[in-house]
């Protein structure tokens, strides 16, 4: 059985974060620091990994991913993960 990982990332550089879900966080985060070639993570890179949940129901991952991407979500990010990378 996958395990669904919904994570967020954050780029230094830039200061801009990326949230998404996937099964293979290590694959995806390789591809989205060196191998993608368009899109917006292409443009903040590098970007660093500083939010992990896990999820056994995919459906759970994504009603999590969207929530996060959601006003009061990035507000979250904003007050509760940003200020220990900034």
């Amino acid at each position: 059985m996958d395990n669904f990982v919904v994570y967020i990332l954050y780029s230094h550089s830039s200061g801009k974060t990326y949230t998404g879900m996937t099964t293979d966080l290590i694959t995806r985060f390789q591809f989205l620091n060196s191998k993608s070639t368009k899109g917006f993570t292409l443009r903040y890179r590098p970007w660093t990994v500083i939010h992990v949940e896990f999820f056994e129901i995919k459906a759970d991952s994504l009603l999590r991913e969207k929530i996060l991407k959601s006003g009061k979500g990035r507000e979250w990010v904003k007050n509760n993960l940003l200020p220990n990378y900034i």
